[in-house]
């Protein structure tokens, strides 16, 4: 497995994976928005060069990152990829400065956050329709 860092645009590779999981799985409309152009894009390549999994990452200031657009392509869900995107991302935040990472999580990926040691920090909100949650962690 490799990770590829994309600095302030999205990688083809990532588009398909978010394309497959959030507009087709999942019914989002309005999938890639202006902050894409500032993110950190994380793709995650199989041993065969294959694009598994993806997310992004930015700057939302106060010294902290805000990560998001976590997708794993579905038959390889359950695998600990999205994890080692995450443990990715917090190490890179880190390492740019960042002292704290914050995610609108799906509600029902809450456990995941969680498990990644997220906590929730405010109240439900929605989103295209989809309930989210507010979560924090200190990095």
């Amino acid at each position: 497995m490799e990770i590829r860092i994309f600095q302030y645009r999205v990688p083809e590779d990532s588009a398909k994976i978010r394309r497959e999981v959030f507009c087709d799985e999942q019914g989002f409309v309005d999938e890639f928005d202006e902050f894409d152009g500032r993110s950190v894009h994380l793709v995650l390549y199989g041993d065969g060069g294959e694009a598994q999994a993806t997310l992004r990452f930015y700057d939302e200031g106060g010294g902290s990152a805000h990560v998001g657009r976590v997708a794993v392509k579905k038959e390889l869900r359950g695998r600990g990829l999205g994890r080692l995107l995450m443990e990715q991302a917090l190490d890179l935040a880190k390492a740019e400065g960042f002292e704290r990472m914050s995610v609108g999580a799906q509600e029902n990926k809450v456990g995941f956050y969680r498990s990644c040691g997220f906590e929730v920090c405010g109240e439900r909100y929605f989103e295209q329709g989809c309930p989210h949650m507010p979560m924090k962690r200190e990095i």
